[in-house]
């Protein structure tokens, strides 16, 4: 319902370089991606808060992105940022930071970020009104061998 579009698949993409981009640029191809079609674009599990691209800059720029995107097609459009952070308490800054910029979609990496992070996580967005993506990173080298690890089925 967020996104308003009914009868077909949703069509969607992860920025790619995942690493590398500053945040204008990554910003620029969200932009082109969701300009050119796309229903909604994706940070990788890579794309937190490196030196060339800080989180809040890309947060910025993405909904910049998003909402001109919007403006111009006249579709709703959306980008799964990711709020991963190295602690619950900076990954629900970055969320509370989406949520004021208006970005209805937020991404956690729940096996980084850790099972009471995702639930926390979790009962924010469903009180505050965002879709949560969660991230299954790092699951194929746990999940790899037959007989190593655990099994997501």
């Amino acid at each position: 319902d967020k996104l308003n579009k009914y009868g077909r698949p949703l069509l969607g993409c992860t920025i790619k370089p995942k690493l590398g981009l500053s945040a204008k640029n990554y910003g620029r191809a969200v932009y082109e991606c969701l300009r050119g079609g796309l229903d909604f674009t994706k940070d990788d599990e890579n794309v937190n808060s490196q030196p060339f691209m800080r989180w809040r800059d890309r947060f910025l720029f993405c909904a910049e992105a998003l909402y001109k995107a919007q403006a111009e097609t006249g579709e709703i459009k959306g980008h799964y940022l990711n709020a991963t952070a190295g602690t619950c308490e900076d990954m629900m800054k970055r969320a509370i930071f989406a949520r004021e910029l208006g970005v209805p979609i937020v991404m956690h990496d729940y096996l980084t970020g850790g099972f009471t992070a995702n639930t926390t996580l979790a009962h924010y967005c469903r009180d505050n009104g965002l879709l949560l993506h969660i991230h299954r990173a790092m699951h194929a080298v746990i999940d790899r061998q037959k007989n190593h690890g655990m099994h997501f089925r």
